[in-house]
């Protein structure tokens, strides 16, 4: 990989290593250095592990603050549903982190730089980079970036509306449903915004594994969201119906 190219990835993670060589690690994966054993590097394996107890930590912490009348089993659940493979592969997705992962040809092949347990992996060796580089506080920061917004969707656990689940409403179900049966998550991306200020209206369409599965409309686009992801369940009891 180009300094050039290191430098991008800097860009999009919003931090500059005062270590280059632990971001490099961090996207080296074995595949690489398999075919590249002359080269003095390690692959991302070590801070894999070290990553995901960093991640754990936090997001702990952030859903103690986030909910703070959630119990333990809530809490668990929650943690359990962010930590997962398919969220973190969709977050690394989003920072387009698989454009920058070393891999090796047969992964190449394989399209290895679009399966999630690559992604994912990666993720974690990049957070467990951040906290070598710049300690707890630095990877702390990073993180909380990349879950505000899944944190922000999750389900109040007090409110009347999840007495029996703390994640009833549709995006968290659709997204539940997805992990289970088809081991990726909903994507939404905003399809028209029109109106004035004061009466704007959003369009979201909604893709499971890269296809449009529905549209929603409403005033605000976590509003949109909610109607594409209440579409979506519709569309996939349907489905499973006819089958």
């Amino acid at each position: 990989m180009s300094s050039f190219e290191l430098d991008q990835l800097q860009e999009k993670l919003s931090y500059r290593f005062k270590r280059p060589d632990l971001l490099r690690q961090a996207i080296t994966h074995k595949s690489h250095l398999n075919e590249n054993r002359d080269r003095v590097q390690q692959d991302n394996e070590r801070l894999e592990f070290l990553g995901d107890a960093v991640l754990d930590l936090v997001v702990a912490e952030l859903l103690i603050n986030r909910f703070p009348g959630a119990t333990e089993g809530e809490l668990s659940k929650a943690k359990a549903q962010l930590v997962s493979e398919p969220m973190l592969s969709q977050i690394a997705r989003q920072i387009e982190i698989g454009k920058f992962v070393l891999l090796g040809k047969g992964e190449e092949l394989t399209q290895g730089r679009e399966k999630a347990s690559i992604l994912s992996d990666t993720l974690e060796a990049i957070i467990a980079a951040f906290y070598l580089d710049g300690g707890f506080s630095t990877a702390k920061t990073f993180i909380a970036r990349c879950f505000e917004e899944p944190i922000r969707d999750l389900a109040e656990p007090s409110s009347a509306e999840s007495v029996r689940s703390p994640y009833s409403d549709y995006k968290t179900r659709l997204q539940e449903l997805c992990q289970k049966e088809f081991e990726t998550l909903p994507v939404y991306e905003l399809f028209r915004e029109s109106g004035p200020d004061h009466q704007k209206r959003f369009e979201i369409q909604l893709f499971i594994a890269g296809r449009v599965i529905s549209q929603g409309v409403g005033r605000t686009k976590k509003e949109a969201e909610q109607m594409a992801a209440k579409e979506a369940l519709k569309q996939l009891e349907k489905k499973r119906v006819s089958d």
